[in-house]
Formats: structure tokens, sequence, C-alpha cells
């Protein structure tokens, strides 16, 4: 499978149905964005913590899953097992330049020390432009934080594109009130491809939440394998084929996939709002 580029997506048709729940004998391979998708957006990225009850849920997944379920985000790995506590589990984390298999081997896609200073010295020059905007060294790269800002996003973003020959091996990633500067040739898409050829995800049916346009490579890669892409939110255009309004909803629903997969929930039970649906 390869991955499409974002820009190319379509509108979706006017609703979006839920995604289903997986028989009870499925084997599903669950693939998890954080930030939109199972938790609420914050001012400040650094201060994002996941609650017991989440926790507690994602480890009772992973165990149902047979291990078979990953987190898929923009942000280290060192980040996500600081909000989950589960350094365990496999994970893509950079937008990909991190990967860690279930084996606990890790893959990184290492930057020239001299290129990331000098990356760094133009974002923080180029945050100190814009009222509200904070920049942030994420050693692989630099993200531009303007969610407390958000009329600053558009000017950000002409001027990160702008800057953007000056920074050559590194390509603009824009996300929700948040632009970031990465290394090229790597996407949550290729990630995700990485994962589903090794176990315990090979030959298991993908399934794949995120909210953001960093995740439409994934949904891209996903749709190709004939998985379920699931949008969370209401952000347009998008590749997924599924679709839940919210972080809240996403846990909601992945409490009826844990009693689906332990209990042998049926495929056709309803989604809350009054929805059903059906494994593809």
């Amino acid at each position: 499978m390869s991955t499409a580029n974002p820009a190319t997506a379509t509108a979706p048709p006017a609703a979006l149905p839920p995604p289903p729940l997986p028989a009870a004998d499925a084997r599903w391979a669950l693939f998890l964005d954080v930030d939109g998708t199972l938790l609420d957006f914050v001012d400040d990225p650094l201060a994002v913590s996941a609650g017991a009850p989440l926790r507690e849920l994602l480890h009772a997944l992973h165990r149902a899953l047979d291990g078979a379920m990953a987190l898929v985000s923009g942000r280290g790995l060192a980040d996500l097992d600081r909000i989950f506590g589960a350094s365990h589990w496999a994970a893509a984390g950079l937008h990909g330049l991190q990967l860690r298999r279930v084996d606990g081997s890790v893959r990184e896609i290492a930057t020239d020390p001299a290129q990331q200073a000098q990356l760094c010295r133009a974002a923080q020059a180029l945050a100190a432009r814009f009222e509200g905007v904070t920049w942030e060294d994420k050693h692989n790269g630099v993200a531009l934080h303007c969610r407390r800002a958000p009329a600053q996003f558009a000017p950000l973003q002409a001027a990160a594109i702008a800057l953007l020959p000056q920074l050559p091996g590194y390509e603009l990633q824009p996300g929700n009130l948040v632009l970031e500067f990465k290394p090229a040739g790597m996407d949550k898409g290729k990630a995700l491809l990485e994962l589903l050829d090794s176990e315990p995800f090979f030959g298991r049916l993908p399934i794949y939440l995120g909210d953001d346009l960093t995740d439409e490579h994934a949904f891209a890669s996903i749709n190709e394998g004939h998985g379920i892409s699931v949008r969370v939110g209401n952000r347009e255009p998008t590749h997924a084929r599924f679709t839940l309004s919210g972080p809240a909803a996403t846990q909601a629903w992945l409490d009826r996939v844990l009693d689906a997969l332990m209990q042998g929930t049926p495929a056709h039970a309803p989604i809350p709002g009054g929805h059903t649906a059906r494994q593809p």
C-alpha cells in the first residue's frame, strides 16, 4: 500500500457514519492518535495528561488485542510514555520519525545536531515575531504553537512557508493550530504501514482514529488496506470513512469495542447517538 497526499482528499458526504464494533472473533489492529482524538486540546501541550479511567481502558484494549494497539502521534515517545505510562506499547512518535515495536526495539530517524540547532534558532526568531506563539524543540524538529492566539495561525503559516527554503531537508506539517518543521520523507501513514508489516499487527484488520490533517496520510493508507478510517471531530475534507464527534465519543466507542471483544457484543449493536453499524 502507498500513502496519498492529504491535499487530494475529496469533500466527505453530508454525514459520515459512526464506526462499527468488532465481531466477537475479530482480529483488529487498533491505531490511535492522541491530541484531539483520545484527549482534548489544552493551551499548553506539555500540560496534557491522561486520567486513570482512560489509561485503564487502553491497557485493557491492549491486552484484549494481544498487543495489536499502537499510539501514532506528533508527540515523541518519551512524552507519550509520560502521558499514558505505557512504555511497552508499540508507538509511532514525531509523525513516524520515532517508532517502537512490541519487542521494545526502537527505530529513529535522527537529524544532524547542527541542522537542528539552526532550525531551533530560526523557529525561535519566527515565534518571537508573533504575539502568543510559542515554539517547542522536538529534537527531530520544531513545533510552533498558536493555540493561545488562533488568529496568528494564517500569518504564521505564511511566514513559515517563506522560511522553509532556508531549511533544506525539512518540510512543513500543518496541524490543529500548530505548525511543525520536520525532516522530509516520513509521515503517519508510512509509520502505520511499517507497523502493519510486523507482529502482532500483520494480517489483522487495521483501524485508525485521528482528528487532524496530519492523520490524513494514515487514513489513505488504511483505506487502501480496506481498513476502518475514523475522523474524530468535523474537519473537512477528509479521506476518513467513519466519524466520532470528539474525544469523549472516542472513549465511549472504545469502551464498546472492549465490551465487544471481551463479551461478544453483536457487530450490529447500536452506537451512542441512535446509529447502527456493521463490520465491513
